[in-house]
């Protein structure tokens, strides 16, 4: 029998292809390091990605406007991250289409977590981000916005949040491992560049300017 992490790897290798559909799709993150703080293998997640593993690592994600949902099998220590955001459509209703790409986001992760061995009943749930930190998207509210669709989203598919960082006005480096559950969240006062900035703002144009790949059913 093939164990989780067999079938994670087996899944990563698929996800990492290019899609040749037209339209946004979320791509499995593919930086990959080893984290000297914590001596263990690490995951880079960029705007638009997500990660699931089985193995004992940790993924890492740092967050503007954007939200990252931390969701694991509590049990198996199956898990994984994602980092979206909805799209700025002028401040149009927030149940309007912009919530098809956080769902579409939601799912992708959900979906990956169960093919890879996770069992529903046992998801939980941390989530971060949210924060008010781009003057471009302070009137679009687009922070809250995030924040408020993906507590709106768990609750509807029932997975329980155990823990939750946010909103506020700055950014966050969050430090996930699975296989524990266990969460390290930074808060950055103080930025020392603009990548993250430029990261988010290219990431939102990338949204304004495409649409979602496909519809997607949750796997049972």
């Amino acid at each position: 029998m093939n164990s989780p992490a067999a079938v994670v790897e087996r899944e990563a290798d698929a996800a990492a292809c290019p899609s040749t559909e037209q339209g946004y799709v979320e791509g499995f993150a593919s930086n990959i390091y080893h984290d000297r703080n914590f001596d263990t293998a690490a995951a880079k997640i960029l705007p638009g990605e997500y990660y699931v593993t089985g193995k004992e690592m940790v993924l890492v994600t740092v967050l503007g406007s954007c939200v990252a949902a931390c969701i694991r099998d509590s049990e198996n220590g199956i898990g994984g991250m994602n980092h979206f955001m909805l799209p700025d459509e002028g401040g149009k209703d927030v149940l309007s289409s912009s919530t098809r790409y956080g769902t579409y986001a939601m799912e992708v992760l959900i979906n990956h977590l169960l093919k890879s061995g996770a069992r529903r009943h046992r998801l939980e749930a941390k989530v971060f981000g949210g924060g008010a930190v781009l003057a471009s998207l302070s009137s679009s509210n687009i922070g809250a916005r995030n924040a408020e669709f993906v507590l709106d989203f768990l609750q509807t598919e029932k997975i329980p949040v155990v823990a939750k960082d946010l909103l506020d006005s700055y950014p966050r480096k969050v430090y996930y491992f699975p296989r524990s559950g266990r969460v390290l969240v930074r808060k950055l006062h103080r930025v020392h560049n603009d990548t993250l900035f430029d990261r988010e703002r290219e990431y939102r144009s990338r949204l304004q300017r495409s649409t979602v790949a496909g519809e997607i059913e949750l796997f049972i």
